[in-house]
C-alpha cells in the first residue's frame, strides 16, 4: 500500500494541533514538536496511531510507524534528514531509546 492509502486508513488528528515528543518522562522540555499542519500532519496522524498503539515511541512503534511510512521510508534512508519525523523512528530503533508524547488539543 501507498503511504496517502495508509494514511487514509489511520485515526482522525482532528482534535489535535500538535504531538511534542520527549526523551524521557523526566524530560521538561519537548526534543521535537510536530504540527498539524500541511506538510507535517501526517507525520502527526502516523505519531498519533502509534502513540495509541504503543503509548510511547519504543523500538516496536518505530518498526511499525516505518512500515507505515510505506515508500516515505526508502526516501528516508536514502537521503538522511529528508524527513526528520521518519529519521526520528530509524534513531529510536537503532538506539532502543524510548520517547514518550504529548498530544496538544486544539
Amino acid at each position: 500500500m501507498q503511504f496517502s492509502e495508509i494514511l487514509a486508513s489511520l485515526p482522525s488528528i482532528d482534535h489535535l494541533a500538535a504531538i511534542e515528543l520527549y526523551a524521557s518522562n523526566a524530560e521538561v522540555n519537548a526534543i521535537a514538536r510536530i504540527e498539524n499542519k500541511p506538510g507535517s500532519a501526517g507525520s502527526v496522524r502516523v505519531y498519533h496511531a502509534l502513540l495509541q498503539e504503543f503509548s510511547g515511541i519504543t523500538v516496536d512503534a518505530a518498526n511499525k510507524g516505518l512500515e507505515l511510512y510505506a515508500e516515505h521510508t526508502a526516501d528516508a534512508l536514502a537521503f538522511p534528514g529528508k524527513h526528520p519525523n521518519i529519521d526520528r523512528l530509524i534513531q529510536v530503533k537503532e538506539s532502543g531509546q524510548v520517547l514518550s508524547a504529548k498530544l496538544i488539543p486544539i
